[in-house]
């Protein structure tokens, strides 16, 4: 819908709607009148860059977001047009906001009409790019341009289409450039139009090189034994479909091994096709997990392997100044850093868990957008999550041309109600006929005999500040517990107690601050676990079984689980033997019902294999109770693969047991997995034990500390009114169980005076016994009672390694008294 400069001075248009299109008008004319009506409201700066005053390109500046873009005018309809802006890029409208701007201050000029009505008629030639419904090729004659040229250029363009080149003869477009250079004609060649070309023919190299390279395809031996891991042909085939499209969306199913596929992707690009920088970006949770199976798969562990980008600006500047083959970042730190990217220059972006840049709007996926290289893998497990935006938004990272402009999908697939509000959607499957080309999606159902039978995964995330220093503090009572030890060879029980008391809250502070005080939930692996279950869910009969040895762990997980309104039964010590049946029938049967949460009480005797997706939100140090969980999932009668997830808190007690396997082949069952925090241990068995101690302790690693700010991007809703109490009622100790109150949690609060402190004790210590006489049910924590026998035990909680310390030296200089007398 072009409008001439007179008549527009004369009629002021009808305000259009933004959100309501015109009965009588195309969707096409209400976008480019919006466009219209919006560029011809702005105050932005213009700035004439070539010399006729008119027919020029010109710079435009928003005087608020500072941002500058290049106008090309060559007359007053859409297509001929040229803007430098996104929304030019893709809406395939043939203008925008900035191109409107400048007609409307064109228009306002002396001469004006005069010059739009004669014409644009340069002496040079143009090479340029339309995308106006789709991207095509054109080419405009010049008034200087000799005869020979334009009877070729006849020949080759379709002068019924402004010049169009067809896109099966792109190959033909460098002999004819060649003849005009030769010519001594002058041809501008832009570079949106000569990127488009270099785009195909690039494409069309890299499939005739894998079909050399692997001509059996997905079933070549070389391929399948390209990395340290052999692939799967499903995994072999994304790792093609990766590097022939090169900008592609893995979009398989949670535990396929998406990113083994981007792995295998990238040792292609980097021996085959000259890749040599590669960026990762995910979430700050899974930075270490990326470098370790970049190492694991690859066997890339010098500098030409992976490097975490991490620390304050400057480390990160030096980060990104070394020469490493892959640098691994994590959203939050994408804006802050894109000059540091772009200076880098990276030629493959592997962008994991690409859900969580769903929202175009937030800072990291705009600052995505501006990440450039040659090559892309986003992967996700739930490219469509709630609404089509959503894989608009994944979409457009990878191929921002394929999807169309957002207004026409939308306008497509939208079903509104009268008051135009989206009740649904329509058409889907030519949406999935469209992304066929750069989206590749399996299902576990598809691939089912491919599969292991079992895989197990651990996934290292990160601490956050108050869990560092709650795990620092206990370190450094062990640190000096095990010196103590290596000078006398001697350690009272005194010691024992403070060692693994101080074991144990290292333990508990790798899950969250709230083992600890029961009152902050500062901690990454509940969110990732919310994270896993999001992307897991979306197949609708998955289920999920998961361990901690903690109740406590269990009432943040499902806080989580009731702000995502999912289904659970919480299984633990204090559920008597005769309502354990029942909670597994529930979730055997229930389809609402999604999470099996278990402590180690249910580690043996339970059939769960209803399920195939197992996560260990701590480890339990004792191989055979590890295995013991697994079966619950991985036995006779499984007929899906099985999945293992072990969340290891990086740089903590957690990763240096994996590191020193001797010490969990040592630890005997209930030191350090529930047991009795009053133990003692003499002779060898001692010695083994301190030994093992110094050996985990030194092999913890580094591990860098999440931000407050990364902390809360992956948390969701904590409030009381997203709380669920456990579904077994309130915390009971058990056989295997850390009690409530045990290794000081609870007695934080004891005053700092030794004496005060013994005295708060002593009272709590008589209530205690006053609520053992009650007849009524267990209602204090320090108290269990056997479900079979009825019979009463007390177990009293250490108080912290200091208080205890303190409270140690009154009772001996009590006793020193006392027999002084």
């Amino acid at each position: 819908m072009t409008s001439a400069p007179a008549r527009s001075a004369r009629r002021k248009p009808v305000k259009l709607s933004r959100t309501h299109a015109p009965t009588d008008l195309p969707p096409v004319e209400w976008q480019r009148g919006l466009r219209r009506q919006f560029g011809r409201e702005q105050s932005f700066s213009i700035e004439n860059l070539g010399v006729d005053p008119f027919f020029s390109e010109f710079k435009v500046t928003n005087p608020t977001s500072k941002s500058s873009y290049r106008v090309a005018i060559r007359g007053l309809g859409p297509g001929g047009n040229f803007c430098s802006c996104p929304d030019y890029a893709t809406n395939e409208l043939g203008t925008c906001k900035h191109l409107e701007f400048v007609l409307a201050q064109l228009e306002n000029k002396r001469g004006a009409r005069a010059a739009f009505a004669r014409g644009y008629h340069p002496p040079f030639s143009e090479l340029y790019l339309r995308n106006q419904g789709q991207r095509s090729v054109h080419f405009r004659a010049g008034t200087d341009c000799p005869t020979k040229l334009k009877e070729v250029a006849a020949r080759l363009f379709d002068q019924e289409r402004d010049g169009l080149l067809p896109e099966n003869r792109l190959g033909e477009l460098d002999d004819f450039v060649g003849l005009v250079s030769k010519s001594g004609h002058e041809l501008r060649a832009y570079d949106d139009a000569l990127d488009f070309v270099a785009g195909r023919r690039d494409a069309d190299r890299r499939a005739e090189k894998l079909a050399r390279l692997f001509p059996r395809g997905a079933a070549d031996p070389k391929l399948l034994r390209l990395l340290k891991t052999p692939l799967y042909p499903y995994q072999a085939e994304g790792a093609l479909f990766a590097v022939r499209t090169g900008r592609a969306l893995i979009g398989d199913d949670m535990g396929l091994g998406k990113t083994i596929q981007a792995v295998a992707a990238t040792e292609i690009l980097a021996r085959h096709f000259g890749v040599s920088r590669v960026l990762v970006i995910c979430p700050t949770s899974l930075k270490y997990q990326w470098q370790s199976e970049m190492a694991r798969f690859t066997g890339r562990r010098d500098k030409r392997g992976a490097r975490v980008i991490e620390g304050g600006r400057a480390q990160r500047q030096n980060d990104y100044a070394l020469d490493d083959f892959c640098k691994i970042t994590n959203y939050e730190k994408l804006q802050p850093d894109l000059e540091l990217i772009a200076a880098w220059s990276p030629e493959l972006v592997i962008v994991d868990e690409a859900q969580r840049i769903k929202n175009w709007n937030t800072v990291a996926a705009r600052a995505l957008k501006r990440i450039d290289s040659p090559y892309a893998i986003v992967l996700t497990g739930t490219p469509l999550e709630n609404k089509l935006e959503e894989l608009i938004s994944i979409v457009q990272f990878v191929d921002q041309h394929r999807l169309g402009p957002t207004w026409r999908l939308l306008h497509e697939h939208q079903v509104k109600d009268e008051n135009g509000r989206v009740t649904g959607y329509r058409g889907l499957d030519r949406i999935g006929e469209t992304l066929a080309p750069v989206m590749i999606r399996r299902r576990k159902s598809e691939v089912l005999l491919q599969l292991p039978g079992r895989t197990d995964q651990n996934v290292l995330v990160p601490m956050t500040g108050p869990q560092i220093e709650l795990h620092k503090e206990n370190a450094d009572n062990v640190a000096t517990i095990v010196k103590r030890w290596r000078k006398t060879k001697f350690l009272s029980d005194k010691d024992q107690r403070r060692l693994t008391c101080a074991l144990q809250n290292m333990r508990m502070s790798c899950n969250s601050t709230y083992l600890l005080d029961q009152e902050s939930d500062h901690g990454v692996k509940t969110d990732e676990l919310a994270a896993l279950l999001d992307q897991l869910f979306a197949a609708p009969d998955a289920k999920a079984v998961v361990f901690s040895q903690w109740t406590r762990t269990h009432d943040i997980v499902i806080r989580r689980l009731q702000a995502r309104g999912i289904g659970y039964v919480s299984f633990h010590g204090g559920v008597s033997s005769e309502k354990r049946p029942e909670l597994v029938q529930r979730f055997r049967d229930d389809p609402a019902c999604r999470v099996f949460l278990s402590t180690d009480a249910g580690s043996t005797g339970l059939n769960l294999q209803h399920a195939s997706t197992l996560v260990n939100m701590d480890m339990p140090w004792n191989p055979a109770v590890l295995e013991q969980r697994i079966a619950r999932v991985h036995r006779l009668g499984q007929v899906r693969p099985v999945q293992i997830i072990n969340f290891i808190a990086k740089g903590t007690i957690e990763e240096g047991m994996l590191s020193v396997l001797a010490f969990k082949r040592s630890l005997s069952e209930g030191i350090l997995d529930g047991g009795n925090s009053e133990v003692s241990l003499g002779g060898t068995r001692l010695n083994r034990f301190m030994k093992d101690v110094e050996n985990v302790t030194g092999s913890m690693g580094n591990g860098e500390a999440i931000t407050a700010a990364e902390e809360a991007s992956q948390a969701v809703d904590t409030s009381e009114e997203g709380r669920l109490v456990d579904a077994g009622g309130p915390p009971v100790a058990q056989a295997g169980e850390a009690t409530p109150m045990a290794l000081g949690s609870a007695s934080s609060d004891l005053p700092s005076d030794p004496w005060q402190a013994l005295v708060q004790l002593g009272a709590q210590f008589i209530g205690t016994l006053a609520a053992a006489n009650d007849s009524g049910p267990v209602v204090h924590p320090w108290i269990e009672r056997d479900p079979v026998t009825g019979s009463q035990n007390l177990r009293i909680p250490l108080p912290s390694a200091e208080t205890a310390g303190r409270l140690a030296d009154v009772l001996s200089a009590l006793a020193t008294t006392l027999r002084g007398r």
